[in-house]
C-alpha cells in the first residue's frame, strides 16, 4: 500500500495511510489490473461501475476516504480493498447503516481470521433477513392464489364458465406471459418479442382481458393458478 501521509484530505489535512481504517479485512475479490496509485476517482467508479455520485455518497458515509492532490480526488488500492467490501455488500441488499456498523466492528478486529468472522455474523444476519422476506412473499402469493381461487369457485357457481375453458391465449400471448411471470418490464418485453411498445401493451390488454384480470400482475397469477404458465 502507497504512503498515504503524501495525500490530503478534503479540508486540506493530511491524513496517514489507514485514516483511522480497519486494520484487518475480509477478504473480497478485487477488480482485476488494477490501476498504479494514486488512482483517480474516474478509475475507481470505472473499477466497480458506479457513478462518481456514489462514490462522494460512499465519503460522506465515512465508508471509503478520498484523498487529494491539489485539487484532484484520489484513492489508494487500501480504498479499493474497502470499496470491494461495501460493494460486495450493497449488492447483497445490505443497508448503508449496517455497512457502517460492520466497519466499525471489523476496526476491533485483532487477526485476518477475526475479520473474517465478523463479516461471516454480519452475512448470516443478511441471509436471515432476506430468508424472512422471502416466507413472506409466499405467504402473501398464496393468499392471492386462495383469493383467486375463491372468486373462480363463485363464477363457476353462478354459471359461468371458469376460465381454464374460455381461455384460449395465442402463441405470442403465452410467450408473453411467460416473460411477465419471469418479471419482464413491458420495455424488456418489446426487446424480446421484438414487438413495438405499443404492440406489447396491446398484447398484454388482450391477455389481461382473456383472464379476466384487472392487470398484468393478476393476470399473471391467473396464469400460474391455471397452470398456464410455471409457477
Amino acid at each position: 500500500m502507497a504512503d498515504g501521509s503524501k495525500y490530503l484530505q478534503s479540508d486540506g489535512n493530511p491524513v496517514d495511510g489507514m485514516h483511522a481504517a480497519a486494520l484487518y479485512l475480509p477478504d473480497i475479490p478485487l477488480p482485476r489490473d488494477l490501476p498504479d496509485e494514486p488512482i483517480a476517482i474516474a478509475e475507481m467508479a470505472d473499477l466497480f461501475g458506479v457513478t462518481h455520485r456514489t462514490l462522494h455518497f460512499y465519503e460522506e458515509k465515512g465508508l471509503i476516504a478520498a484523498r487529494r492532490i491539489g485539487l484532484m480526488r484520489v484513492y489508494t488500492h487500501a480504498d479499493i480493498t474497502r470499496m470491494a467490501l461495501v460493494n460486495a455488500c450493497r449488492e447483497i441488499g445490505m443497508p448503508v447503516a449496517v455497512i457502517q456498523e460492520l466497519m466499525e466492528t471489523l476496526k476491533s478486529a485483532l487477526s485476518p481470521q477475526e475479520a473474517e468472522d465478523i463479516f461471516e455474523t454480519a452475512l448470516l444476519a443478511r441471509r436471515r433477513e432476506l430468508t424472512a422476506g422471502l416466507s413472506t412473499i409466499h405467504r402473501q402469493l398464496q393468499q392471492i392464489t386462495t383469493l383467486l381461487a375463491h372468486d373462480m369457485q363463485d363464477d363457476d357457481a353462478d354459471g359461468r364458465a371458469s376460465p381454464r375453458h374460455r381461455t384460449n391465449l395465442t402463441s405470442d400471448e403465452k410467450r408473453c406471459l411467460e416473460l411477465m411471470a419471469e418479471g419482464y418490464t413491458p420495455l424488456r418485453l418489446a426487446r424480446a418479442l421484438s414487438m413495438t411498445s405499443t404492440e406489447v401493451a396491446d398484447l398484454e390488454a388482450d391477455i389481461i382481458g382473456k383472464l379476466e384480470a384487472h392487470n398484468r400482475f393478476q393476470a399473471v397469477a391467473k396464469a400460474v393458478l391455471l397452470g398456464i404458465v410455471a409457477s
